[in-house]
């Protein structure tokens, strides 16, 4: 198995904690090497990613990628994502020839089983394998021309075909694509797979790219959101809640933030644990944020449309700032 993660500094404590995770909970696998795209991160956090992999007898690379502006022919704004977000498109340019297939995965994920089945699935022609995100807002589909009826992927886990990626160039239609949109978007590099690969992804089950705060929806709501998620199963959705095989840490409610309550971050804790950052207090400074979208968590629960409304109000306000100042 082959795995990439793309980080900065700032999210080499997360990495570790999802590789830690994902170590510990595939210890049957004969292989695992993980490359991890650096954009900046430091000679003393590189080496502790590194005693990791000695711990659990496995290879770590770590790929230099420079500034990933040089990638692009004109100016990027990512509207509040790192940058270090982008380097998963190049995954087909920086890795080693003879890689054909990888499984990405973000560093704010926790894995918490074999993912043997998932590195072996079918991707039936298709470009990469990814998890329907049905609650994203309907306006970020239209801009990157998906109608309501269309699926529309997070981009936190991606099983690529990285051979077939290498000879349809994928890299050069992102790019391209991106330059469309004026090289910025709502979701950057999620907005531009999901516009520049329509019908070239082959949906995965929810339980490989389990979101936390889905936690508290209710699958008929995620149903009437985005039509397309009725091919997932509503059984398989609620296995998938419950024993989710990656945790993605999405939204505001961030286990390693004071005053969060997910309902998963446990398995968040548990790792850091076992990682060289063990005992990195929480980050301070959004406790009473954190219990009001706990609060609207529960809102969730009892009453959908009331949650719809308020994510919409404050989501929508960024979307239009970033269109209004030129995306």
């Amino acid at each position: 198995m082959k795995v990439v993660y793309s980080s900065n500094e700032g999210y080499v404590r997360h990495l570790a904690v999802s590789m830690c995770s994902l170590f510990d909970r595939n210890q049957a696998a004969e292989e695992i090497q993980v490359f991890v795209l650096s954009v900046g991160i430091s000679e003393e956090s590189a080496d502790k990613l590194q005693e990791i992999g000695r711990r659990f007898g496995r290879e770590v690379h770590l790929i230099p990628m420079g500034d990933l502006r040089q990638y692009f022919p004109y100016e990027v704004d990512t509207g509040g994502f790192d940058l270090s977000a982008m380097g998963r498109l190049f995954v087909g340019k920086v890795l080693p020839k003879e890689v054909e297939r990888v499984l990405y995965l973000d560093c704010d994920t926790v894995v918490l089983a074999s993912l043997g089945k998932l590195w072996r699935t079918d991707l039936r022609g298709k470009l990469f394998g990814a998890v329907m995100e049905p609650t994203i807002y309907p306006q970020v589909k239209e801009r990157i021309g998906l109608s309501l009826n269309d699926p529309y992927y997070n981009s936190g886990v991606l099983l690529i075909d990285v051979k077939a990626w290498r000879e349809r160039e994928a890299e050069r239609r992102l790019v391209e694509y991106f330059g469309t949109l004026g090289g910025k978007t709502f979701a950057c590099d999620q907005d531009t797979l999901n516009g520049a690969f329509k019908g070239e992804i082959r949906t995965l089950s929810p339980k490989y790219n389990f979101f936390s705060n889905y936690w508290y929806f209710h699958y008929r709501d995620l149903a009437k959101q985005s039509p397309a998620y009725q091919v997932i199963p509503e059984a398989v959705f609620q296995s998938a809640k419950r024993h989710p095989a990656i945790i993605h840490y999405a939204g505001d409610e961030r286990p390693w933030k004071a005053g969060n309550f997910g309902h998963y971050r446990k398995a968040y804790e548990h790792y850091l644990a076992m990682t060289p950052w063990k005992g990195t207090p929480k980050e301070e400074g959004q406790r009473g944020y954190l219990l009001a979208y706990h609060a609207m968590d529960y809102l969730t629960w009892i009453c959908p449309p009331s949650r719809r409304l308020i994510s919409r109000s404050f989501g929508m306000k960024a979307v239009e700032s970033r269109k209004s100042s030129g995306g």
